[in-house]
């Protein structure tokens, strides 16, 4: 299935150069006033060589279809990160290397689906969408409206993200998983 490389998500399984990949992450660049690319940090399933690869926006991506088991994650021990099936009570667990920064938006609960190719868990399909809550923050402008203005806010797994002014430290804010940017309030 050939889909546009804006739409590469991190833990999404492509097939690239004759051999599959896990995306581990991905980042839109606008250098100026040349064209717009997505750089990708791809990972062979196969040799576990990691590399860093440029896409044009509208290349077509070879998405591999793998089986996709809806899981919940339950916590992570270490670099283990566990999840159980939602059918069977089944439980994997899956390296932090073989996740990249799809750990950054792993919440207790969270119900995601888990690529499996050959029998073997290869990564996550995560959600668009994921609601974090902001650890820490500088306190917040009661009259600052949205504008160009951000300031950074640590989340409770970790991940930093860029925030309007106007949001505090408590407050729950909904994240886009493909950018790791703030979309809004909870």
């Amino acid at each position: 299935m050939s889909i546009p490389a804006t739409q590469m998500r991190p833990g999404m399984v492509i097939k690239f150069k004759d051999d599959l990949h896990l995306v581990f992450s991905v980042e839109h660049r606008t250098p100026g006033n040349l064209r717009a690319f997505i750089q990708a940090k791809l990972r062979n399933i196969r040799t576990g060589a990691m590399y860093v690869e440029r896409f044009r926006s509208p290349d077509p991506i070879d998405r591999v279809i793998v089986d996709e088991v809806k899981m919940e994650y339950l916590y992570n021990d270490g670099d283990d990160y566990y999840f159980m099936d939602m059918q069977t009570f089944e439980q994997t667990h899956l390296k932090r290397d073989v996740l990249g920064d799809a750990v950054d938006y792993l919440l207790p609960n969270l119900e995601i689906a888990v690529s499996f190719h050959d029998g073997k868990a290869v990564g996550i399909e995560l959600p668009n969408v994921v609601e974090m809550t902001v650890v820490e923050t500088e306190p917040g402008i009661k009259s600052a409206t949205a504008s160009s203005v951000t300031k950074p806010a640590k989340l409770e797994t970790g991940l930093v993200v860029q925030v309007p002014p106007f949001i505090n430290e408590g407050e729950k804010i909904r994240i886009d998983t493909a950018e790791g940017a703030y979309m809004s309030r909870a």
